[in-house]
């Protein structure tokens, strides 16, 4: 049986994109932007809802492009209210993408300041080994199209939850990139996604409140640094010392913190913005106060904000949150040397909110039932 080719997704066209293939196809070059004003602005679920485009143009549209490369699997909702949406490709490759809420005090939920963390890739090659995502190892990069389309669907999500204007994602605070996957590892399409989130005809989300997370892949940092649009940056430290990182994050290996640090040192330069520094606690491999007297010293030369993140656990993997008293230790070692830093509480342990969890007790329950 022959294989129908698979189509491109409407979410992985830009605007010159578009405006070819349908210059190509004989149509005006106006219906680009009124194509994506569908998708982004108005937000429809359906070529059909696109009512004024010819029919003969929606029907060439549902031929030629996959209206959503995604779909919603599971959406699950913790007690501290952080979402995870479970999104199966056309592959049936699984991917998850998180809300995170932050109610602020005296206001509703509907005022809360809310951050989507999306992923890139389908598993990670990093190898980290306190991490879920990696455990079934990498199974192939995003496209553009499905990086975009995460972001349709908390939308989505967000559309039905809240009346509100359907303009613009300015209801939400930020997007991280700190899903499933090593970002700079898949960086072509990263950087052509984020474009697309950030273009005035696409869903005209600031630069600005974009973060970029990586593990320390030094040369691709280098290049971000040279991208026009200037999104933030954070690094996955984890580990303030060679000898400790190596044990966790093969990455180091490639890239100590010798070759690291002077990269992020450029980067900060370059865009004048301060860096954060990712910190997950893990008890008795990195929550001495060592390991915080040399965290504040790489965040004092690097004027970078630090993030310290509890381990939040995995099943199958043998590693710890610290006590509560040791996180206040190692936060006060950094307090006390003025370094700007948070100690993020667990969100979503109930839900398995942590990159990957939700993703590989789905496929594992998949997996069982296979014939």
């Amino acid at each position: 049986m022959k294989l129908e080719p698979e189509k491109p997704p409407i979410t992985g066209e830009t605007l010159d994109s578009l405006t070819l293939r349908l210059k190509e196809h004989g149509e005006p070059v106006f219906r680009a932007r009124q194509i994506l004003d569908w998708v982004y602005k108005k937000r429809a679920r359906s070529w059909d809802e696109m009512s004024n485009l010819p029919k003969a143009l929606r029907a060439w549209l549902a031929e030629s492009f996959d209206f959503d490369p995604a779909t919603l699997l599971h959406g699950k909702q913790s007690m501290d209210i952080t979402d995870k949406l479970l999104l199966e490709l056309r592959d049936r490759s699984l991917i998850e993408t998180v809300i995170i809420r932050a109610p602020q005090d005296g206001v509703g939920l509907e005022h809360s300041r809310k951050t989507i963390c999306i992923s890139t890739q389908v598993g990670c090659a990093m190898g980290c080994v306190f991490c879920a995502s990696g455990l079934a190892g990498l199974k192939r990069d995003l496209s553009a199209g499905e990086i975009v389309a995460q972001l349709l669907h908390v939308c989505y999500r967000e559309d039905a939850r809240t009346p509100r204007a359907r303009a613009e994602l300015a209801s939400f605070d930020n997007i991280v990139v700190m899903g499933m996957g090593e970002p700079l590892a898949n960086y072509d399409a990263l950087i052509k996604a984020l474009s697309i989130v950030n273009a005035e005809w696409g869903l005209g989300f600031g630069a600005r409140r974009i973060t970029v997370s990586t593990s320390g892949l030094v040369p691709k940092i280098l290049k971000l640094a040279d991208e026009q649009l200037g999104f933030r940056l954070a690094i996955s430290l984890h580990g303030a010392t060679d000898e400790v990182r190596e044990k966790i994050m093969p990455v180091n290996k490639a890239y100590p913190l010798a070759k690291l640090i002077p990269a992020v040192r450029a980067f900060s330069e370059k865009h004048g913005r301060m860096i954060t520094l990712e910190f997950i606690l893990i008890e008795d491999v990195n929550d001495s106060l060592d390991q915080a007297e040399r965290l504040t010293e790489i965040a004092r030369d690097l004027h970078a904000h630090v993030n310290l993140i509890p381990y939040n656990t995995v099943e199958g993997l043998p590693w710890k949150r610290p006590s509560v008293a040791r996180q206040e230790r190692f936060v006060s070692v950094l307090e006390d040397a003025r370094v700007s830093v948070t100690l993020r509480r667990e969100k979503g342990h109930d839900i398995e909110a942590a990159c990957g969890q939700l993703r590989l007790k789905t496929e594992r329950d998949r997996a069982e039932v296979s014939p």
